[in-house]
């Protein structure tokens, strides 16, 4: 179940022009449904009541979103998706809580697989890396061999060097 959206809604001001900035709505009620940001940098927040707040990210950023729901029987979602903000005119892809979308560099579901990434992520930031800055080929690798039901690669400080020349070298 996706957040209710906010456009039009009492006291809240019209979000940014699709492609300008994402948003992303964060919802937080404990133990029912948890939407958070594992990583990214927001560039501006919006709090609209004590359980809901919207992030903005500009157009290129890269972020990890998370959404947990549970009911009386347990859990009934778990997933996390890496995605980079679009530019104006660029194609995307949907996901709830997401405005207008975003390019999705990785997508999972079912705690196992998400304890997985973000033990990934924690390993990144173990070697001083922004996982925010780390390639983009790696978050498609670690989607395509969990998807395969196969143990994704681990990040390594020379793959990241070889991706940051890489993003100098193309126009």
């Amino acid at each position: 179940m996706s957040a209710p959206a906010i456009h039009g809604a009492a006291g809240v001001r019209p979000s940014s022009p699709p492609g300008r900035l994402t948003e992303v709505e964060l919802v937080w009620r404990e133990k029912q449904i948890e939407h958070w940001i594992r990583f990214g940098d927001a560039v501006h927040e919006q709090i609209l009541d004590r359980r809901r707040r919207v992030l903005s990210f500009p157009a290129g950023a890269v972020f990890a979103f998370v959404r947990w729901a549970s009911n009386g029987f347990g859990t009934v979602v778990s997933r996390i998706d890496i995605l980079r903000a679009v530019s104006a005119g660029e194609g995307y892809q949907t996901l709830p809580s997401v405005r207008p979308g975003g390019e999705i560099l990785l997508q999972t579901s079912g705690w196992p697989s998400v304890e997985q990434v973000l033990l990934l992520i924690d390993a990144i930031e173990a070697l001083d890396i922004d996982p925010a800055e780390a390639a983009h080929d790696y978050w498609r690798q670690v989607h395509n061999r969990l998807a395969a039901g196969h143990a994704p690669r681990s990040y390594c400080r020379q793959q990241h060097r070889a991706w940051r020349l890489r993003q100098r070298a193309e126009p």
